[in-house]
């Protein structure tokens, strides 16, 4: 018998602002919002979802999990991301293919290059 992977659960200082940032990031909807708990997913019965929760102490450290996106253009979506409120960030990467960014909240996720592009 195996799971069925439902959600990533993100701490958050403001559940609400950060699940709505992360929706218009990838496409996905909000599909439900209530205090303790916004979760988005690309659609209302497609799973995964990722799931926003409260905290009260902000985020120390590296993420011990990330998302990596991959855009067909790399350094649009850089552009557009950080035109969203994402932040360039440096994690000790060195010379990568990929650029690192932290969403409004500090939480680091990586935008890799298009498949075409090697």
């Amino acid at each position: 018998m195996t799971s069925v992977w439902e959600n990533l659960t993100v701490d958050a200082l403001d559940p609400s602002r950060l699940a709505h940032w992360w929706a218009e990031a990838l496409g996905y909807q909000v599909i439900s919002e209530k205090p303790d708990e916004v979760e988005i997913r690309r659609s209302p019965g497609e799973l995964p979802g990722i799931v926003f929760v409260p905290v009260t102490a902000p985020k120390e450290g590296k993420n011990r999990l990330h998302i990596d996106l991959r855009p067909a253009d790399q350094e649009a979506e850089v552009e557009r991301l950080v035109d969203m409120g994402a932040r360039h960030v440096d994690i000790d990467q060195g010379e990568v293919g990929w650029t690192v960014l932290a969403d409004p909240e500090g939480n680091e996720f990586c935008v890799l290059r298009s498949r075409d592009d090697g």
